[in-house]
């Protein structure tokens, strides 16, 4: 590689990195969770589920006081 290469090779080089800059807005925000394996995942739909299940059932409550 001859020496004009080189420099043309660290100038996109340079480019590249400043497309790589972080964004400000991630900055502050929380990491992510890594990996949610298979029994995490069924206690959080039961979970889910669950909630589902106890909201379907105190909303025919509330209606039937309302009237």
């Amino acid at each position: 590689m001859n020496k004009k290469q080189k420099i043309i090779k660290k100038i996109a080089k340079r480019a590249k990195a400043r497309l790589n800059k972080v964004d400000p807005a991630t900055i502050g925000a929380p990491a992510k969770s890594g990996y949610i394996s298979k029994a995490e995942r069924a206690k959080i739909a039961a979970l889910a589920a669950a909630a589902e299940i106890e909201s379907a059932a105190s909303e025919p409550q509330e209606a039937t006081t309302e009237q």
